[in-house]
Protein backbone atom coordinates (compact mmCIF):
# COMPACT_ATOMS: atom_id res chain seq x y z
CA UNK A 1 0.00 0.00 0.00
CA UNK A 2 1.32 3.44 -0.85
CA UNK A 3 1.01 6.44 1.42
CA UNK A 4 -1.55 7.94 -0.97
CA UNK A 5 -3.59 4.73 -0.87
CA UNK A 6 -3.43 4.73 2.92
CA UNK A 7 -4.67 8.32 3.04
CA UNK A 8 -7.53 7.40 0.70
CA UNK A 9 -8.49 4.28 2.65
CA UNK A 10 -8.54 6.23 5.92
CA UNK A 11 -10.68 8.92 4.28
CA UNK A 12 -13.08 6.31 2.90
CA UNK A 13 -13.36 4.63 6.32
CA UNK A 14 -13.95 7.91 8.12
CA UNK A 15 -16.69 8.93 5.68
CA UNK A 16 -18.50 5.57 5.80
CA UNK A 17 -17.87 3.99 9.19
CA UNK A 18 -16.44 6.79 11.28
CA UNK A 19 -19.24 9.22 10.31
CA UNK A 20 -16.89 12.25 10.19
CA UNK A 21 -13.43 13.37 11.20
CA UNK A 22 -12.89 14.63 14.72
CA UNK A 23 -11.74 18.23 14.53
CA UNK A 24 -8.04 18.91 14.09
CA UNK A 25 -7.39 19.80 17.73
CA UNK A 26 -9.13 16.65 18.93
CA UNK A 27 -7.08 14.57 16.51
CA UNK A 28 -3.90 16.29 17.69
CA UNK A 29 -4.78 15.26 21.24
CA UNK A 30 -5.52 11.71 20.09
CA UNK A 31 -2.17 11.64 18.25
CA UNK A 32 -0.38 12.63 21.45
CA UNK A 33 -2.23 9.89 23.35
CA UNK A 34 -1.25 7.30 20.75
CA UNK A 35 2.39 8.44 20.76
CA UNK A 36 2.32 8.12 24.55
CA UNK A 37 1.03 4.56 24.31
CA UNK A 38 3.76 3.74 21.78
CA UNK A 39 6.36 5.35 24.01
CA UNK A 40 5.24 3.41 27.07
CA UNK A 41 5.46 0.13 25.17
CA UNK A 42 8.91 0.89 23.73
CA UNK A 43 10.19 1.89 27.18
CA UNK A 44 8.91 -1.33 28.68
CA UNK A 45 10.15 -3.50 25.79
CA UNK A 46 13.58 -1.96 25.22
CA UNK A 47 14.12 0.17 28.29
CA UNK A 48 14.47 -0.58 31.94
CA UNK A 49 10.87 -0.35 33.10
CA UNK A 50 8.93 -3.51 33.78
CA UNK A 51 5.57 -4.25 32.20
CA UNK A 52 2.37 -3.46 34.01
CA UNK A 53 -0.38 -6.05 33.71
CA UNK A 54 -2.42 -3.89 31.31
CA UNK A 55 0.60 -3.41 28.99
CA UNK A 56 1.50 -7.08 28.57
CA UNK A 57 -0.89 -7.76 25.68
CA UNK A 58 0.01 -4.62 23.72
CA UNK A 59 1.60 -5.01 20.32
CA UNK A 60 4.29 -2.62 19.07
CA UNK A 61 3.16 -2.79 15.44
CA UNK A 62 -0.44 -2.06 16.42
CA UNK A 63 0.63 0.96 18.48
CA UNK A 64 2.68 2.28 15.53
CA UNK A 65 -0.30 1.76 13.23
CA UNK A 66 -2.51 3.74 15.64
CA UNK A 67 -0.06 6.65 15.44
CA UNK A 68 0.03 6.43 11.66
CA UNK A 69 -3.78 6.28 11.43
CA UNK A 70 -4.25 9.54 13.31
CA UNK A 71 -1.41 11.20 11.38
CA UNK A 72 -3.14 10.18 8.14
CA UNK A 73 -6.38 11.68 9.47
CA UNK A 74 -4.66 14.98 10.25
CA UNK A 75 -3.02 15.03 6.82
CA UNK A 76 -6.37 14.45 5.13
CA UNK A 77 -8.07 17.14 7.18
CA UNK A 78 -5.42 19.75 6.47
CA UNK A 79 -4.98 18.96 2.79
CA UNK A 80 -1.47 17.53 3.14
CA UNK A 81 -0.28 15.03 0.53
CA UNK A 82 2.02 12.95 2.73
CA UNK A 83 3.78 11.38 -0.25
CA UNK A 84 4.80 14.81 -1.50
CA UNK A 85 5.64 15.99 2.01
CA UNK A 86 7.88 12.98 2.64
CA UNK A 87 9.65 13.42 -0.69
CA UNK A 88 10.36 17.07 0.16
CA UNK A 89 11.56 16.00 3.60
CA UNK A 90 14.04 13.56 2.04
CA UNK A 91 15.30 16.35 -0.22
CA UNK A 92 15.76 18.61 2.80
CA UNK A 93 17.59 15.94 4.78
CA UNK A 94 19.82 15.01 1.84
CA UNK A 95 20.80 18.65 1.40
CA UNK A 96 21.03 19.85 4.99
CA UNK A 97 22.32 16.64 6.54
CA UNK A 98 24.45 15.28 3.68
CA UNK A 99 27.59 15.17 5.85
CA UNK A 100 26.23 16.02 9.28
CA UNK A 101 25.99 12.46 10.57
CA UNK A 102 29.16 11.28 8.83
CA UNK A 103 31.07 13.96 10.75
CA UNK A 104 29.39 13.27 14.10
CA UNK A 105 32.02 11.79 16.41
CA UNK A 106 29.27 10.43 18.65
CA UNK A 107 28.17 8.10 15.86
CA UNK A 108 31.64 6.72 15.11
Amino acid sequence: MTIAQAQQQVDDWIKTTGVRYFNELTNLGILMEEVGELSRLVVRTYGEQSFKDNDKNKNLSDEMADVLWVLLCLANQTGIDLTEALQKNFEKKNTRDANRHLNNEKLQ
